[in-house]
């Protein structure tokens, strides 16, 4: 216990980084409407930023809901950060949410949870905040964050050149694009079933199959796969616990309303935003190179080549503590800017 709380107490600490490095820039795609680790993860790459690991250039969603573009207005504006640029996709799945509509809550006629966008429809379109961000970007500066359908990702390489860029979407990606770190797929069997079919996946089989085939082969892709956030449960009592210095905590309400109270929800998108940022610090390991499929039913699988742009994570039942910790202390950081 006494090992557990100093951990707690490193990873909590703000404004040290881990890292001599520059931040990583990073975009955070998301499906945010349906689970909840969404949120988890949104929150966690907040707390890197407050402890300068990264810089969020932008936030694009690529599920349909009202509420979405509103929710993570409102998460940014929680942890200061409300000038973050959101896009939504106006051609993907259409998805209910358990916990959306808690941005609309009101306390004596104000706001919960301030901010500005009140609608989805208000938001630019996903594929041009993305290719606007990268446009202005350094080269081989940007991560991308996958955590949900791949429809952003594959629209933003189908592109041509415009007034934006004169690049196409795959030229801003090669040039612009250090790595996607993905939350998709299953590279082996799923509790006894060897043809599991991932969410991320088959929701979207079609986006998954053109990102998948027409990814860039210079820009390397890691899949986070059902696996690993399956094997790291963020503990159910880090949510009775670790929010209380807020009377009302966005990420907190949103997890309680979407599971409960005695539920360990597996943290999947978390994993890839700790990769993301942290690439080198041994959380994880990784397979060899080579290729990701999609197959037309939406089952993912992965053949080593050497030189392949493709790479899943490996958890070691010895580091799983170790991840799950550092994720709950990141998750429920205190912001920094509230």
């Amino acid at each position: 216990m006494k090992t557990l709380r100093i951990l707690l107490l490193l990873a909590t600490l703000p404004l040290v980084s881990v890292s001599a490095s520059e931040p990583v820039h990073i975009i955070f795609d998301t499906d945010i409407s349906g689970d909840v680790d969404d949120a988890l993860a949104l929150a966690m790459l907040h707390a890197l930023a407050d402890r300068h690991e990264c810089v969020i250039d932008a936030v694009t969603i690529s599920k349909i809901n009202p509420l979405t573009a509103p929710f993570v207005d409102a998460v940014n504006t929680f942890y200061g950060r409300g000038e973050i640029p959101i896009g939504v996709t106006h051609d993907s799945q259409h998805r209910e949410s358990k916990y959306l509509h808690l941005v609309e809550k009101r306390d004596e006629g104000e706001l919960r949870y301030p901010h500005d966008l009140m609608s989805s429809d208000d938001a630019p379109d996903a594929v041009e905040l993305l290719r606007r961000v990268l446009a202005d970007a350094d080269d081989d500066s940007v991560v991308i964050v996958q955590v949900g359908l791949a429809t952003n990702l594959a629209d933003l390489i189908e592109t041509p050149g415009d007034d934006i860029s004169p690049l196409t979407g795959l030229e801003l990606v090669s040039q612009k694009v250090q790595m996607v770190s993905v939350m998709a797929g299953a590279f082996a069997p799923i509790r006894g079933n060897a043809r599991y079919f991932e969410a991320n996946v088959k929701h979207g089989v079609d986006a998954m199959q053109r990102f998948a085939q027409h990814w860039p082969d210079d820009v390397p892709v890691v899949w986070s796969d059902f696996r690993i956030g399956l094997a790291a449960l963020y503990p159910r009592e880090s949510i009775a616990r670790d929010f209380q210095y807020h009377p009302h905590h966005l990420i907190s309400e949103a997890y309680l309303t979407y599971c409960g109270p005695d539920h360990d929800r597996p943290s999947w998108d978390l994993t890839s935003v700790l990769y993301a940022v942290r690439p080198d610090e041994g959380y994880f390991g990784l397979s060899q190179p080579g290729r990701v499929t999609v197959a037309d039913d939406g089952f993912t699988s992965f053949a080593a080549a050497p030189g392949g742009r493709d790479r899943y994570l490996v958890l070691p039942k010895k580091s799983v503590s170790r991840v799950v910790t550092i994720q709950r202390a990141l998750v429920s950081q205190p912001p920094l800017k509230p």
